[in-house]
């Protein structure tokens, strides 16, 4: 079996979604095998590239610039759809990549277990959001999608707790509060298999989260830091913006992020005359 940061490149220098995530599947499959059977495994080493292979399309385009639907209309039930299989192989690639580029850092074998079983989910989830585009006469990258889903990647490439911060702290644990909405949108419309499937992303999520929330905190327990003030920090440097209500606490609190970490980010920082 190869390391499992070559492993980890390798899904990253692929472009195509659904040979991406087929990888994805296979290699993750092989590191649990592995670890059932108590075979030694190798965590080894890797470069990844700052930006992981993309198919042609869909074309990227500045958040301001990608078109509004209303999701109550077919059209925009398809774009919804779109972006979240957009956001879904975003998080592939996040979740391998936190293991290629932070592999440096000694960390319990558990730690990469958590993050290859969040990467073969996510893999789940954009072959299952696709399926729902082919069934409803579409395709991921038929639609312009989001050029800054990777702004976070970049943001933290050099600093391991600013990314277990912005990514499954912030940016999934924001899933768990707005997947419920559109699960709705697609019971109002009727349609099973798109229900289906978020129901799936939305259960499967709160343990993504989880798993960033254990290894911050494992982390700030090593450097004997308070991780409230820690996360309030890191977050301020590199989410650039609030974090917007309403919050699905019970999610969160399953997720292991209490009210404390996320409400007062809410507000704006100070200004430097009030600071």
């Amino acid at each position: 079996m190869k390391p499992l940061a070559q492993m980890a490149l390798d899904v990253l220098q692929t472009a195509d979604g659904r040979e991406k995530t087929a990888l994805s599947h296979k290699y993750a499959a092989e590191w649990r095998a592995a670890r059932k059977n108590g075979d030694a495994v190798e965590i080894g080493s890797a470069n990844p590239p700052m930006h992981p292979a993309r198919p042609s399309a869909p074309e990227l385009l500045s958040p301001r610039d990608v078109p509004r639907r209303k999701p109550g209309s077919p059209e925009g039930r398809i774009a919804l759809l779109h972006a979240v299989a957009h956001i879904e192989l975003n998080a592939v690639d996040l979740h391998w990549d936190i293991i290629a580029r932070f592999c440096h850092i000694p960390l319990p074998t558990g730690f990469f277990d958590d993050w290859v079983s969040a990467a073969d989910d996510e893999s789940k989830h954009f072959n299952l959001m696709c399926d729902c585009l082919e069934e409803l006469g579409s395709f991921y990258g038929a639609l312009p999608a989001h050029a800054g889903m990777w702004r976070a990647a970049e943001d933290t490439a050099e600093d391991f707790m600013g990314r277990l911060a912005v990514v499954p702290m912030v940016l999934e644990a924001r899933g768990l509060d707005v997947t419920p909405g559109m699960i709705k949108v697609f019971q109002n419309a009727k349609a099973k298999s798109a229900v289906a499937a978020l129901e799936t992303i939305y259960a499967e999520e709160v343990s993504h989260v989880a798993y960033g929330s254990k290894w911050f905190n494992f982390m700030c327990g090593r450097e004997n830091t308070d991780p409230k003030e820690v996360f309030h920090t890191l977050v301020r440097k590199y989410f650039h913006s609030t974090l917007k209500p309403p919050f699905n606490e019970e999610k969160r609190a399953d997720a292991g992020i209490p009210p404390d970490f996320y409400w007062p980010l809410t507000e704006d920082l100070p200004t430097k005359d009030h600071a």
